[in-house]
């Protein structure tokens, strides 16, 4: 690849592109072992000038996990700001759009949640997994403020909702959620259950 290649890209133009490219093997790939020389490759630079912009591989992942609890917050948020709707119905919306969106971006979902891309050594990944979950726990203490939740320990009804929602995003992209064996809507009839248990009892 020539040096004249290289320098059609300015100003944070080549990372735009190489995170790009790196998100678009990942969706097609549904997998993160491809190494920043196939990256450089695929996006037509030279194998160097990826370290331009990123150390190794791995600042890459976290760039590329960052990036999708952004979106993830996004698509919950959007899911969730209907007018006039309950905090309940709140609750099954952005569950529902959480699992959409792992449906949707299986390889990205997975390695926001993998141990290859570490959350403690890049405060920015930090931040937005955080504000992703924040948007967990408003809902929740909105609900315990009008009654709609039980009034126990806020983070153990975080714990108790984000791993019922994780889990069946998981199973979802794993292609574990058979009807005959958990029914014809098991994604609603979990939430069900899982929001009867948290309701407050009157």
């Amino acid at each position: 690849m020539s040096e004249t290649k290289d320098r059609s890209y300015h100003h944070g133009d080549l990372r735009r592109a190489l995170i790009d490219t790196a998100l678009a093997m990942l969706a097609s790939d549904q997998s993160w072992t491809f190494t920043l020389r196939e990256v450089a490759r695929r996006t037509g630079v030279s194998h160097a000038a990826p370290y331009k912009h990123f150390q190794d591989r791995e600042e890459l992942l976290r760039e590329l996990a960052r990036i999708g609890f952004i979106q993830l917050g996004e698509t919950m948020t959007g899911a969730m700001s209907a007018e006039g709707c309950s905090v309940r119905m709140q609750f099954v919306a952005g569950a529902q759009a959480c699992i959409d969106f792992a449906l949707a971006c299986p390889g990205l979902y997975r390695l926001m949640f993998s141990s290859d891309v570490d959350k403690t050594v890049d405060p920015h990944l930090h931040d937005a997994a955080m504000h992703t979950f924040g948007i967990l726990l408003r809902l929740l203490e909105e609900g315990q403020r009008d009654g709609s939740f039980r009034t126990v320990a806020i983070n153990a009804l975080a714990a108790a909702s984000w791993a019922q929602v994780h889990g069946l995003a998981m199973l979802a992209i794993n292609g574990q959620l058979l009807e005959e064996k958990v029914g014809a809507s098991p994604v609603r009839a979990a939430l069900d259950v899982l929001l009867d248990g948290m309701c407050r009892r009157n």
